[in-house]
């Protein structure tokens, strides 16, 4: 099967998985995604800067409807997804869980991962990243 990535300038590399963000020269501020000037000094030079791949979930929520575009429903239609913020210790990242709902909590140890997003009309499977439960608890 063919896959592609969502979008290549979220990942410095898919095995394993690694997201990609920036960090400000000027006052050290770490941004996910990419961005060209700083949120905060609008100094400095924003540099490619590699995420950690563990954190712990910050706020979570279940997505119970079908998002606005360019959200692409996969075969079959919206099925109810968990989507939160999960704290890599620098910054916030927004994201899919892939945790059972029994199992999902404030606090809860994760780790990158990719998953499929849908499907192509040409049958390629588009792939993004996810956070799944992460019982070993190493470094971040």
């Amino acid at each position: 099967m063919t896959t592609r990535l969502i979008d290549d300038s979220l990942f410095a590399s898919v095995a394993p998985p690694r997201l990609v963000g920036a960090r400000c020269s000027g006052c050290g501020t770490v941004v996910f995604p990419r961005q060209d000037s700083c949120p905060r000094c609008s100094d400095g030079f924003m540099s490619g800067h590699v995420l950690p791949v563990r954190g712990r979930v910050w706020s979570w929520t279940l997505q119970a409807f079908p998002p606005k575009p360019p959200y692409r429903p996969p075969a079959g239609g919206h099925r109810p997804y968990h989507v939160g913020y999960v704290d890599l210790g620098e910054l916030l990242v927004e994201g899919r869980l892939a945790v059972p709902r029994a199992r999902i909590r404030i606090g809860l140890p994760v780790r990158l991962a990719m998953v499929p997003a849908y499907h192509d009309e040409d049958g390629t499977e588009v792939l993004t990243f996810a956070f799944r439960p992460d019982d070993e608890e190493g470094e971040r």
